[in-house]
């Protein structure tokens, strides 16, 4: 265990601690947890129970991330542990997201140890994943430390869920993230996630402003994909930037949810909507080449062909300008 960063003792005779992590701010009673199951009040102290501990890791594909704009075509190192600060019933990896190192294997790996794991497999970076991981804070921070003296990226992929100083202490380390941004209505945040919607659109404002981000938004039949929301949606994400990659995710039923899933021409309609003000919308879990490859903003002429994981380069010249316009396309 470590002693977690971002908390206050909040009444000294009972041993109340309240974590300001995340905007939850659970008020945690002597040795119980917080809605995250990953932070203990253990003496009037807050600790995180999985520091270093990890339940997955592996080299994936950037494009599962899914990131297209960033790095394409490398394999990365990717980390996950347990928890997560949502409970949201559609998730795809409930099976750690909502368990515990109580109740899901986990393996010790110290930042040391991940990093020279990345640079053993010549990953160019390692992405923090799979579970929630800014609820792993004081793991990522450190190991994110270690990788940027080592040369190499980080990326999270995450919720977006944190509060306001956790965020600026982190986010210099931080090269690229994909942000979940469920729902445009914070209803919605409330009744399926136990969260709320705006420290996510905060943090991706914080985020776009130093970082390379790309959003992923998940649509469920009948709960998030009306044309009103969608498009109040794309006009916040274009008033950001038209260059913000924004991914609309195919959702099919698993573990609390039995909707239907989501119907093929739901997707195409989101991105016909997302395409008028944004350049790089992109259709996730279906398997449709050319609505998985990258085209020029200004020209639209193919850049990147996707084929499932594997890319082609066809149009991107090594400044990541298109060769055929010149337009300076949204890559790193």
């Amino acid at each position: 265990m470590k002693e977690a960063m971002f908390y206050e003792l909040r009444d000294k005779d009972k041993g109340i601690i309240r974590c300001l992590l995340c905007p939850k701010e659970c008020l945690i009673k002597e040795g119980r947890v917080g809605f995250c199951r990953a932070r203990k009040n253990i003496d009037g102290k807050l600790y995180s129970l999985i520091y270093d501990k990890v339940s997955s890791y592996g080299l994936d594909p950037i494009e599962k991330k899914p990131l297209y704009h960033f790095m394409p075509g490398t394999l990365v190192l990717s980390l996950g542990t347990v928890g997560c600060n949502f409970s949201c019933p559609f998730c795809q990896n409930w099976t750690i997201s909502q368990g515990t190192v109580e109740n899901v294997p986990v393996e010790e790996l110290s930042p040391e140890r991940a990093v020279q794991l990345a640079l053993e497999n010549n990953s160019p970076g390692i992405a923090y994943t799979y579970s929630e991981p800014l609820i792993w804070y004081e793991y990522v921070l450190d190991t994110a430390r270690l990788a940027r003296k080592n040369n190499l990226k980080n990326i999270l992929v995450t919720n977006g869920f944190i509060n306001e100083e956790p965020l600026l202490q982190l986010v210099p380390f931080i090269d690229a993230l994909n942000i979940d941004l469920k729902s445009f209505q914070n209803s919605f945040y409330q009744k399926y996630c136990q969260g709320s919607l705006p420290p996510v659109l905060r943090t991706i404002e914080i985020t776009h402003s130093c970082s390379h981000i790309e959003l992923t938004n998940l649509l469920i039949p009948g709960l998030n994909d009306s044309e009103e929301e969608l498009k109040k949606m794309v006009d916040w994400i274009s008033s950001l930037s038209e260059d913000i990659p924004l991914h609309f995710s195919r959702y099919f039923p698993g573990y609390k949810m039995e909707i239907e899933a989501t119907p093929i021409s739901t997707l195409y309609k989101a991105r016909d909507i997302a395409q008028k003000k944004l350049k790089y919308v992109y259709l996730g879990n279906i398997w449709d080449e050319e609505a998985n490859s990258t085209y020029c903003g200004n020209c639209k002429r193919l850049l990147i062909r996707r084929t499932g994981y594997k890319i082609i380069n066809l149009g991107l010249d090594k400044n990541g300008k298109c060769k055929y316009c010149g337009e300076q396309v949204a890559q790193v």
